[in-house]
């Protein structure tokens, strides 16, 4: 978080590589931030009607083990796009996955749909296909190579729960069901 925090200051808001994080004023460094960021960097707006008119299809992903960004801003952002445009609209256009134990963009101790371009892949049979993905395979590597467990990532709110039979470092162990 430092180093986030940090360059952020430094080198977007200020662009000072001196500015030091002991200087941070909550008034006037938000302020400031919200003055030079916000336009490039918030995706706070939940209207996507014009995105979803055009036929645009999302898929949103964010690891429950990011330290950078709360895992519960995309649940947020998630629910305020359900609400202004209603969860069936949204449902038609946009996919949450929330994914154990990846950390900030990938990595971290949990399967990971990343590594095979899954999400992308799942995109592509969206748009062209008119596919709505469903669950989608992760996998956890290990350092040599090789597999060491698969999982299903459900589109939000789903979760992977145990079947209650077969190896617990299998996908085909595991179903998609609400909390």
């Amino acid at each position: 978080m430092y180093a986030f925090g940090t360059q952020y200051f430094q080198n977007i808001v200020y662009s000072d590589p001196n500015w030091r994080f002991q200087s941070f004023d909550p008034d006037r460094d938000t302020k400031a931030s919200d003055e030079k960021g916000a336009k490039m960097l918030n995706s706070n707006d939940p209207d996507l009607g014009t995105f979803a008119k055009r036929g645009g299809k999302l898929i949103m992903y964010h690891g429950w083990a990011d330290a950078a960004i709360s895992p519960t801003n995309a649940i947020d952002y998630y629910r305020s796009v359900q609400k202004k445009m209603t969860a069936a609209q949204t449902d038609t256009f946009l996919r949450l996955y929330m994914i154990p134990g990846m950390e900030h963009c990938g990595g971290g101790a949990g399967p990971n749909p990343l590594s095979k371009r899954t999400l992308d892949k799942a995109l592509e049979a969206w748009v062209e296909q008119g596919s709505a993905p469903a669950e989608v395979l992760a996998t956890k590597y290990g350092e040599k190579g090789g597999i060491l467990r698969t999982r299903p990532i459900c589109p939000f709110p789903q979760v992977a729960k145990w079947k209650g039979s077969g190896s617990t470092d299998e996908a085909a162990s595991f179903t998609c069901a609400a909390p």
